[in-house]
C-alpha cells in the first residue's frame, strides 16, 4: 500500500481537498433543498490543478447531489488573490464540466461577504463565467445573520473567522463597500480618513 508520500500528484490533490473541506454538502435550505457549502479561503487554487478540482466535484460533490433542486452557499470571507482565488480561466473551465442536470438544478448562490470587488468582478465577468441563468441565481449575503433567511441555522457549520469578520463589519462598515481595507494600518488610523478611497484588488485574476 503506498504511502501519502509516494501517493500520485491527483491522489495528494484528491486527499488535500477532501481534508480542507473546501466543499460539502450540509444542511438545508428554507425550502428543504440540499446545500452545497463552499469556503472560499480554503480552496487551494495554487497548490491544486484545474483538473484535479474537476475529476473531485464529479465524483464527490455532483455525484451525491442528485437529480433534484439545491442551493450553494458560498463564503468569501478572507479570499485572497494570491493564494486562494482561482482566476477566470479556471472558473470557467469548472463552470464548463458541470454537468447539464446540475446546472439545472441550481436554485440560488447565496454571496456571504461580497465586499466591492467582489460585486464588480462578477459585475463585470459573471455573465461571461456563468451561463443559463446562473448570474441572475446569484443572492448577495452581507451577514451571516442574513443567510439564515434562505437557509436552516443549524444545519450547516460557518467557520469561526467568518462570524469574527461579521463582528469586525459592525464596527467597520465602511469595509463592505470597499471604502476601507480589511488590513488595518500600522499607526491604527482608519482607512476613511483618506481622501482617495483605497480598494483591494485580491479577487481580481
Amino acid at each position: 500500500m503506498n504511502s501519502p508520500l509516494t501517493l500520485p500528484l491527483s491522489g495528494q490533490e484528491h486527499d488535500l481537498i477532501e481534508k480542507l473541506e473546501v466543499f460539502k454538502i450540509e444542511g438545508r435550505d428554507k425550502r428543504g433543498h440540499k446545500v452545497l457549502r463552499i469556503i472560499g479561503r480554503l480552496f487551494p487554487a495554487r497548490l491544486v490543478s484545474t483538473e484535479a478540482f474537476k475529476k473531485y466535484l464529479g465524483e464527490k460533490i455532483f455525484a451525491n447531489l442528485g437529480e433534484r433542486p439545491f442551493s450553494v452557499v458560498y463564503v468569501h470571507t478572507g479570499v485572497q488573490r494570491a493564494e486562494n482565488f482561482p482566476g477566470i480561466s479556471t472558473l470557467r473551465s469548472i463552470y464548463e464540466s458541470i454537468p447539464t442536470n446540475i446546472r439545472n438544478n441550481l436554485e440560488a448562490v447565496y454571496f456571504v461577504h461580497p465586499e466591492l470587488q467582489a460585486r464588480l468582478f462578477l459585475a463585470t465577468f459573471g455573465r461571461l463565467i456563468f451561463s443559463g441563468g446562473w448570474y441572475w441565481k446569484l443572492k448577495y449575503v452581507n451577514r451571516v445573520e442574513f443567510l439564515w433567511d434562505h437557509v436552516r441555522r443549524n444545519e450547516i457549520e460557518i467557520p469561526e473567522f467568518v462570524y469574527e469578520h461579521d463582528e469586525e463589519l459592525e464596527y467597520r462598515p465602511m469595509m463592505d463597500y470597499g471604502l476601507e481595507s480589511d488590513h488595518p494600518r500600522v499607526d491604527g488610523a482608519p482607512f476613511a480618513d483618506s481622501p482617495v478611497p483605497i480598494y483591494s484588488l485580491r479577487c481580481i485574476a
